[in-house]
């Protein structure tokens, strides 16, 4: 859990002046947040998967992250994170715990899912890189490189692989300043399908007062 959550958080409230950033980058990419903006609701299923200096793997998990506005459903191994727009509950399985919290949108410290496919729009330079194709899928990748304390991020650059046709993020990988890198393979992209609004909220009745930790104000 720790891994999606450092690249969701990586979004900063600083803005990088537009003169500083490569036109043809920023044409996809305006192109990319347009497309992704207009979705009313998205579910995707990822690949998460780590590799050393040596690019052998040393980790890999699978996930699925739900969002329909400010709601969102983040599922992960042995985690389960869920918000109604106001409320986030974070189910921690191997614990048997449950956390609450307020939820705060424009709180950068916290979590936040709907930024996955939209984080480089702030905090970030970025430059047109090339065209590669990723299975049967052509994509432009852009590089995105940290302007906000970037000597403080475990990575250098992220380079994020977009659908030429569709517009939508294929996969994202983050190249680590220890040699290693870090992959996230979108498996399947489904926007606009019907979600409830009971979906984003967590029942906590299955649990005992002490499994409980309520952190509201």
């Amino acid at each position: 859990m720790k891994h999606l959550l450092y690249i969701l958080l990586c979004a900063s409230t600083f803005s990088v002046f537009a003169q500083d950033q490569d036109p043809k980058a920023k044409t996809i990419l305006d192109d990319l947040s347009k497309v992704t903006k207009a979705y009313k609701t998205i579910s995707a299923d990822y690949i998460f998967t780590i590799f050393n200096k040596d690019k052998k793997q040393v980790e890999k998990q699978t996930g699925k992250v739900q969002v329909k506005g400010q709601k969102f459903k983040l599922e992960i191994p042995g985690s389960n994170i869920v918000c109604d727009g106001k409320t986030i509950w974070t189910h921690n399985k191997d614990a048997a715990e449950v956390t609450i919290k307020n939820f705060e949108a424009n709180n950068d410290e916290q979590l936040n899912p709907s930024k996955i496919f939209t984080l480089y729009e702030t905090g970030y330079k970025y430059k047109f890189d090339k065209e590669e194709k990723i299975g049967a899928t052509m994509c432009n990748v852009i590089d995105l490189y940290p302007t906000v304390k970037p000597e403080k991020k475990k990575f250098h650059t992220i380079k994020i692989y977009i659908d030429k046709a569709k517009k939508q993020v294929v996969q994202l990988k983050m190249l680590m300043k220890d040699g290693g890198s870090q992959l996230y393979e979108i498996k399947t992209f489904k926007p606009n399908l019907e979600l409830a609004d009971a979906l984003f909220v967590f029942d906590t009745k299955a649990f005992k007062p002490d499994q409980i930790i309520d952190e509201r104000d």
